[in-house]
């Protein structure tokens, strides 16, 4: 066996890069947030919907398969609002693209979460949001973003 197999990796890996894209459904002055389940890790904190972006696709295609995934709705992807990434203190790390959504189809079903609430905008920091996004929600409350 030569050396560089006995030697121990001397960079530990960094944390797991996940991409996702997640929706600001908007409604008048209103804003659709989810609370996570008991059973799911963050357990009953607040977050907006969306998911994984798989290989091949892109953001918005992620986001509206996983808006008809979670909610049973066909979404029309409008702009791009926010970029943020964040380093989980547990090691996780996740790359959030976050869009605007002003017009769907279907009628909102609760397919995977604890429950879902229409929120004023200026009410956000009221609720425990995951902590990747807390700077989104203190930028929504101000008005500063929609």
């Amino acid at each position: 066996m030569d050396e560089a197999q006995l030697s121990p990796n001397p960079r530990p890996a960094g944390p797991a890069l996940r991409f996702v894209a997640a929706a600001l459904i908007v409604r008048g002055a209103e804003v659709l947030i989810c609370q996570r389940r008991a059973d799911q890790p963050m357990a009953h904190q607040w977050e907006f919907p969306g998911g994984k972006i798989e290989p091949g696709e892109s953001p918005e295609q992620a986001l509206a398969r996983e808006l008809d995934e979670e909610l049973g709705i066909q979404a029309t992807i409008g702009p791009h609002v926010t970029h943020i990434r964040h380093n989980y203190r547990h090691g996780g790390a996740v790359d959030l693209q976050f869009f605007a959504v002003h017009r769907f189809s279907g009628e909102l079903q609760n397919r995977i979460f604890q429950q879902l609430k229409w929120v004023k905008l200026e009410d956000l920091p009221a609720y425990d949001f995951l902590a990747a996004d807390r700077g989104l929600i203190v930028d929504l409350a101000a008005g500063k973003l929609l």
